[in-house]
Parts: C-alpha cells; structure tokens; sequence
C-alpha cells in the first residue's frame, strides 16, 4: 500500500489540497494522507516553534489554526478522494480530530509518532475496531511495546511503521534494519514512512517485504512549506508507485531456472556454442584438438561436450566452420 503524504502541503488552501488529490490518484498511488489539526484541541498558544518557516504566522498555534478545515471541508475531501480511486486518511492529533474523521469516515487511523504515548487518543482509535497505522518516527523501544500492547487490546489489524523524525532524513538513519526487527517483535505487517525526500527508501522498504509504504509528497520543490525538503514531487511518485509494483511482481513468485533454460531454448541457440571443424576435414579422420574450436550458434553438438568428441571418427565429410551433430561422429572403428 503506497500513502501519499499530502501533511502541510496544501498551506491552508482547500484548493491545492484537493488538486493534491487528483495528482497523487495519476501518480498510482492507494491512499491520500492528510493530517487533521484543530489548533485549540491539541496545543497551547505558548507551543514553541521547532523551525520558524512561516513568516505569516506569529506563532506555531496561529500555523496551526491556518491550517485547520471546518467538518464539512474534510467530508468534501474524503467525497473527493473517493471518486478519484483513493482510499482516504488523516492523522488525528486530538480527541476532538478522532471524533471529526470517525464522523465523516476513514478506512484505518495513522498514528503519528508525536500520538503514540497518548493513551487516551490511543484507545479511542481502537474502539473504532479500524486497522492501525503506528509511526515509530521519535519513539523508544519501549514506548512502541507499551502502544502496541494497548492497541492490540481492541483487536485492530496491526502496522508498525519504521520512521525517522528528521526533516529530510539521511540515508544513515533511514533504519531498513527495523522493519525486520519489528516484524519478529511484534509478529505484525510492518512499513517504512519515509522522509528522506528521495524514493530509494520506499523501493528497497518494497524489496524487504514492507506492507506499506509511505512518503510525502509535494507539487514541485519551489513549494512553501516546513516538508518540502522531505517530499518526493508527484513526478516522482508516479515512478516510486511503478517501481513498487515491479517488485511485488518480482517477489511474486520463485524462478525455477531449469524452466527459464527450457523457455529460452531458441534464444540459447543464438547465443551458446557448438564444436565445429576448423577446416575441411575427410570421412574417417580420428579428430584431435587441432581439429576442433566452439563457435556459435548452439545448433550442434554443444561446446561443453568438446572433450567427448577427440578421438571420435567422421562418419561423413565436414567442411570448414560446419557445425557437427551427433551423427557426424562414431566411436566404431
């Protein structure tokens, strides 16, 4: 499952953020990700900023409120998604937003990393019995135990996804090596949600058996906004999605290549090498090594069989670069 990450992107506007909608639905991509903040619900005017990238807001709770779009917005948004091929979700990051998405539907809850020591947002996503998205981005060990635990009560479907809070994240930390460790811990479908600003992640998460996959996305670079440096554009999306869908076709199913030989029978005829005379040689002559050399194609008597046919005799007369078949030589005397 490919997620597009839509975040902050949209900058307040309800028209880019649907425009979001129909780019990533021609990009390929499963579900549009958004994130549902109702500033009053979930911070204090007195929040710090971590980076002041907004000079319009005076403060990371006016960024907040911008950010926000009224019941009806969302259910458009959802409506919206729907119609173009794409499941619909956003991270709730209050109470307030769980009750918002419950109303207007969502299809599983992603949980962001900042949520998952917030038992109370916890277990109220999963008495909705939905799936569960987990973003481990800024947790310890131990407090992903403690989450998964307390979700798993509800008997929600499970995925723990690996992530890196960094903005964008380097290749260093990425952290490929946990989607193992957390699917042997947890003995649940795992994922990556990448910020890496690339699509080497998401591709190499897709060939290690990741469930899901997701990244940001944005219009182009010259975007405003905090996740522009974490985002693939839609252009890259679409290659990201086609990449991905190659490898589910490459890790669908084992090559047997006794099977694969068989197949590519004429093909093997072009390119290997049968034994052929050097040069003219007369009925009866006993051939030596002098007598012979592999040349293509693959029609006669294979090269790997070159040391069998010294010492044989001609059954006929060859001339020079003919290709020698089984019954062009005798063992008889």
């Amino acid at each position: 499952m490919v997620v597009a990450e839509v975040a902050q992107a949209h900058d307040g506007s309800l028209g880019l953020a649907h425009a979001y909608i129909d780019a990533i639905a021609a990009a390929g991509a499963d579900v549009v990700k958004f994130q549902t903040h109702i500033a009053a619900a979930e911070s204090t005017p007195h929040e710090p900023w971590r980076v002041r990238f907004s000079p319009q807001d005076d403060s990371r709770y006016d960024y907040w409120k911008r950010m926000e779009f009224g019941e009806g917005q969302w259910a458009g948004l959802r409506g919206h998604a729907e119609e173009a091929g794409l499941q619909f979700l956003s991270s709730p990051f209050s109470l307030e937003a769980v009750e918002l998405l419950s109303r207007i539907g969502v299809g599983a809850w992603k949980i962001p990393s900042g949520e998952l020591t917030n038992p109370g947002l916890l277990d109220a996503v999963a008495r909705t019995g939905l799936p569960i998205l987990l973003s481990t981005g800024m947790a310890a060990l131990g407090e992903i135990d403690a989450a998964v635990e307390r979700v798993r009560k509800g008997g929600n479907a499970l995925a723990v996804l690996q992530c890196t809070t960094a903005y964008p994240c380097p290749p260093e930390r990425v952290g490929l090596n946990l989607l193992a460790t957390f699917r042997e811990r947890y003995g649940c479908a795992v994922g990556l949600s990448d910020h890496s600003g690339t699509i080497f992640p998401a591709l190499s998460a897709a060939t290690l058996g990741a469930s899901v996959i997701e990244v940001h996305v944005t219009m182009s670079r010259e975007m405003f906004g905090p996740d522009v440096s974490s985002s693939v554009t839609t252009d890259e999306l679409r290659l990201l999605v086609n990449g991905v869908r190659f490898i589910e076709q490459m890790r669908g199913g084992p090559v047997n290549k006794d099977g694969v030989a068989a197949e590519l029978s004429p093909v093997r005829e072009l390119f290997l090498k049968s034994v052929v005379a050097r040069s003219a040689l007369a009925a009866g002559t006993v051939l030596t090594p002098e007598h012979l050399i592999a040349k293509k194609p693959g029609t006669g008597i294979p090269a790997a069989r070159i040391a069998d046919v010294v010492g044989a005799r001609l059954t006929r007369s060859v001339a020079a670069d003919e290709v020698l078949q089984p019954d062009d030589i005798s063992r008889g005397p």
